[in-house]
């Protein structure tokens, strides 16, 4: 599929990963379409789900993403048609080391309330792959009752070789900040670089490699609902994040037999097993329960043109919907590249309390109202009710600035954003990166009361 270009600081070219046979590296546009997809010709059924014999020895399995009775529209599930069917991925597991991985419920010591503010965090000097290098910075709700998530940085200098791992305990929503990366999933190969985001459903098999030999980023593991596009209400059909920009990989797989060490998350807990050949083995599949990824780059923001300052939600690329309408289990908004236009208006984010919580991070360039301090790769936390709006140098800036047409450029800032109180682990309140001055960025805004008007 041709694609646009993209700008030249963020473009890559990615390299065939010699073990997958088959399509080469591609996609599929959409979003929650209905795919499918062969990677040897003929060996998709026509007509049909499970035939008695399939063609070329392969076993059909079926991966439901969502109970068989849900309705329609939000009915997820695929057919795979494998070299080995899912059953011969058991072994005897035995307990593996989740290192700094925790999941909800978690609460490893009471930290004092107050707005929270990260520097970017180190890369580790031994060598770590992707799941190794996984360390959550909060939790809420409990992922054994589907609710609320979890946010992690990843911190990744070797790529995971004949390593496969697996998550039932929620979905992964990936976006790289620092360097390349590439996923080897069942049903085809993503590669990702800074300013694309990939989503992996919870139970999805992958590998993780790194072609620039280190890669940082982002993970808001949801254990609610699977992430969905946002209605779109009186903006009626088009802008914010097009469906035709979501991409799904084609058919790709490996015929290795040879032992692969394979990991499993469940229930906050990680499991690991020795295969004797790769799960990564789908040669066709069809259905609508499959990894993406999206361009961030491509989301088309809706502003105001006239005055006033629109809620952050005008920037939601995702949503995972919760048992109430309006209050979603965690939205995924972005803050891109965009025109300031607005006329006797104070542009940058005004002063707020919240029932969300906010986890935030900056994928590159300079956050409009936090211009010290918030840097690309760096963290902040703003929790249920807790006050956050403009630092002192953002507030005189655009209070007093002539209000011409600006845009902002090179920049990129993400929010992870959930009804539930975000929960700091012991590992982000104890990191050399935490800020303990953050709060010092609002003590310069002092009194400027004057009841006499003048």
């Amino acid at each position: 599929m041709a694609q646009d270009s993209i700008p030249t600081a963020h473009a890559a070219s990615f390299r065939q990963t010699p073990s997958a046979k088959g399509a080469a590296t591609g996609y599929m546009s959409g979003f929650g379409n209905s795919f499918e997809t062969e990677a040897l010709a003929g060996a998709l059924p026509v007509g049909r789900n499970s035939p008695q014999k399939c063609r070329f020895g392969l076993y059909a399995e079926q991966l439901s993403g969502s109970p068989f009775t849900a309705p329609r529209a939000t009915n997820e599930r695929s057919w795979l048609y494998r070299i080995r069917p899912s059953v011969r991925h058991s072994g005897k597991f035995r307990s593996a080391d989740k290192r700094l991985w925790r999941t909800a419920p978690c609460v490893e010591l009471e930290v004092p309330i107050g707005q929270m503010r990260w520097s970017p965090t180190p890369y580790p000097k031994t060598a770590t792959s992707f799941i190794e290098g996984i360390n959550t910075m909060t939790t809420c709700g409990d992922a054994s009752t589907q609710a609320g998530m979890a946010a992690h940085i990843y911190c990744a200098t070797r790529s995971m070789t004949d390593e496969v791992f697996w998550n039932a305990d929620g979905e992964l929503l990936i976006l790289p900040q620092d360097g390349r990366i590439r996923f080897v999933t069942e049903f085809g190969i993503i590669d990702a670089a800074p300013g694309e985001l990939v989503v992996l459903p919870r139970g999805v098999k992958f590998r993780a490699e790194l072609p620039d030999g280190k890669a940082r980023g982002y993970i808001c593991e949801n254990y609610g609902g699977a992430f969905t596009l946002p209605e779109r209400g009186p903006i009626g059909a088009n802008c914010l994040a097009n469906a035709r920009d979501f991409l799904t990989p084609v058919a790709a797989y490996e015929d290795l037999d040879r032992k692969v060490q394979l990991t499993v998350k469940w229930c906050g807990s990680l499991w690991t097993t020795e295969l004797s050949a790769s799960p990564l083995d789908v040669v066709a599949w069809h259905g609508n329960y499959a990894p993406y990824k999206y361009d961030m780059r491509r989301y088309s923001p809706v502003g105001a043109i006239g005055f006033d300052h629109p809620d952050p939600s005008i920037f939601s690329v995702l949503g995972a919907p919760s048992e109430t309408p309006g209050s979603n289990n965690v939205d995924f908004v972005i803050f891109p590249e965009r025109w300031m236009v607005a006329e006797d208006t104070f542009r940058p984010p005004w002063y707020h309390r919240n029932i969300m919580a906010e986890f935030m991070g900056l994928i590159y360039g300079q956050y409009d109202a936090k211009p010290q301090g918030f840097t690309p790769g760096g963290i902040s936390l703003h929790n249920c009710m807790l006050t956050h709006g403009p630092d002192v140098e953002a507030f005189e800036k655009a209070s007093n600035d002539p209000l011409q047409p600006h845009k902002l450029e090179n920049t990129l800032a993400f929010m992870f954003e959930t009804r539930y109180p975000q929960r700091v682990t012991r590992y982000a309140a104890e990191l050399p990166t935490l800020q303990p001055d953050y709060a010092d960025c609002w003590t310069g805004l002092d009194k400027k009361f004057d009841p006499t008007g003048v």
